[in-house]
């Protein structure tokens, strides 16, 4: 058993992000307004794993893809 923390792999991460939405039929101002957000460069961030959510964000997200946290954050 390894000793090693999990950690999230941002790119990863990113990528099913932008995979849930397209998948989901969303467009990045869907999740902009949802986050209440005035530009939607954040979101963008978090689709090239430059950035994560915050956690409320994530809870946000969750919300609009109809999934887990855990079913959007790919694990190393």
């Amino acid at each position: 058993m390894s000793s090693a923390a999990p950690t999230i792999n941002l790119t990863a991460t990113g990528a099913n992000i932008k995979a849930l939405l397209r998948r989901r039929g969303l467009r990045v101002a869907d999740v902009q307004n949802r986050c209440g957000f005035n530009t939607p460069q954040a979101i963008f961030k978090w689709m090239r794993g430059d950035t994560m959510p915050s956690i409320d964000n994530m809870v946000i997200l969750a919300d609009i893809l109809d999934v887990t946290i855990d079913e959007i954050l790919i694990l190393n």
